[in-house]
């Protein structure tokens, strides 16, 4: 990829931090971390930079990250990315009986690992997400503690090449 076509070059950290700042739910920290490591070569070194930053960050700062996430599937105020890639996985249409299980699931989930339930549920139906939170529910900590960051860093691949495909670039 051309310099040119890459606008993070010539933007400064606040323009980064407004382009970048939300890819890590209510985490900004993360795309201000990461600018200091700037140059980037292309976005795909961004997103292997934040990923090494939260990696990095330490285990109460993790926590910290994945307690930003909303449980799924609840009607309360989230961020604009999360409202779509649920809504996109029809969880703001779910039955009462899915809706009943999805929030017995997600208080279960939440009073055993003391953090939401996460998962990237873009091109997922709500059957399956319940079917993934019934399997996951019950897995040792450290094990449920990788998986959920590793749906986190999923979750901002995904939104990174949805930013990359308005803009006309790749990641």
């Amino acid at each position: 990829m051309a310099q040119h076509t890459q606008p993070w070059t010539s933007w400064t950290k606040e323009q980064y931090i407004a382009q970048f700042g939300g890819l890590y739910e209510h985490s900004p920290w993360v795309a201000e971390q990461t600018w200091e490591q700037a140059p980037f070569t292309n976005l795909q070194d961004v997103s292997d930079k934040m990923k090494a930053v939260v990696d990095a960050a330490g285990k109460d700062k993790q926590l910290e990250l994945l307690r930003q996430h909303p449980d799924l599937g609840t009607r309360i105020q989230m961020t604009e990315h999360s409202q779509s890639e649920q809504a996109g996985a029809g969880l703001n249409n779910l039955t009462p009986e899915q809706y009943e299980k999805l929030s017995r699931l997600n208080r279960e989930y939440t009073a055993t690992y003391q953090f939401p339930f996460i998962l990237a549920v873009k091109g997922r139906n709500a059957q399956q997400i319940l079917d993934i939170m019934e399997q996951r529910n019950g897995q040792p900590a450290e094990q449920e503690f990788a998986t959920a960051l590793e749906q986190v860093h999923i979750i901002v691949g995904l939104r990174m090449r949805d930013w990359a495909a308005q803009q006309g670039l790749t990641v």
